[in-house]
């Protein structure tokens, strides 16, 4: 997939877990203040400056949508996103990427981060989120059903093991007492369902608010299964974040009702 270079963009999609690390700890320097720049925060208590915001490939539209709400509701700020996988976010931030908020769609990614003291506070549960099974607009093979998706004959890419969205696809998976071997496990559920899209695959196991998102371009399934593998969201501020006050007043906005209803139309579970 081609990558937009960051500053184009407010949002980029985030490199393997492989390469995370590095070049995310490359951008530090660049990243951080010069002695004459002006500092994060305000005197006032108002927040000023960039909240930098590190969440899972799921909440990229929902959280684009509350980061342009924050700037407008608080001049002179910016948020910026590094969305991606969970786990390769959550290595990034271990090994000393700036950040100022984690958003993880896994208590066991959060957990990576909380063990290595890189969080302050104890992080909260936000949302909830349940797979859909992803297919051709139409419905072309007919899917209905998680066991049709065993078919010798269908295409099917799963999100990688490592990933939320991998390990809930294996819980549907073993719930139902199945078996299936993808053409291919992905790094992020963006990318698993990008497959669909592309017509590369037949069907995927994702989200359903990536469903949602994805509008005309591919058609969802409900099964009974995914209700035994629903995710919790956490999020939380990081203990070295660079503007901790206009970072807690996002996490506020994400929590609100406002916020709230942003990602229930989403297709989050918010209660």
């Amino acid at each position: 997939m081609t990558r937009p270079a960051p500053r184009t963009r407010r949002t980029r999609r985030v490199a393997g877990a492989g390469t995370t690390a590095l070049l995310l700890l490359g951008a530090v320097t660049a990243c951080s203040p010069s002695p004459d720049a002006p500092s994060s925060g305000s005197s006032s208590g108002k927040p000023s400056g960039t909240v930098t915001v590190f969440a899972a490939a799921s909440l990229t539209e929902s959280f684009t949508t509350l980061g342009e709400k924050f700037e407008k509701d608080h001049p002179g700020t910016e948020v910026t996103f590094n969305f991606g996988g969970s786990d390769s976010l959550a290595a990034g931030i271990t090994s000393g990427a700036p950040a100022d908020v984690f958003a993880s769609a896994s208590p066991r990614t959060m957990k990576t981060v909380t063990d290595a003291g890189d969080v302050s506070g104890a992080p909260a549960t936000f949302v909830r989120n349940r797979l859909e099974i992803a297919t051709l607009p139409g419905n072309p093979e007919g899917v209905s059903s998680l066991k049709d998706l065993t078919g010798s004959k269908l295409k099917v890419v799963l999100c990688d093991k490592e990933v939320p969205c991998g390990t809930a696809a294996q819980k549907a998976l073993d719930a139902s007492g199945l078996e299936l071997t993808p053409v291919s496990y992905e790094q992020d559920v963006k990318s698993a369902l990008t497959k669909v899209e592309l017509k590369e695959a037949d069907a995927a196991l994702v989200y359903r608010t990536d469903v949602l998102a994805a509008g005309d371009k591919v058609e969802g399934v409900d099964f009974p299964e995914a209700a035994q593998a629903v995710n919790d969201y956490p999020i939380a501020l990081l203990k070295e974040a660079p503007n901790a006050g206009a970072a807690e007043a996002f996490i506020a906005l994400v929590r609100s009702e406002e916020g709230q209803k942003v990602l229930a139309d989403a297709g989050f579970l918010t209660s």
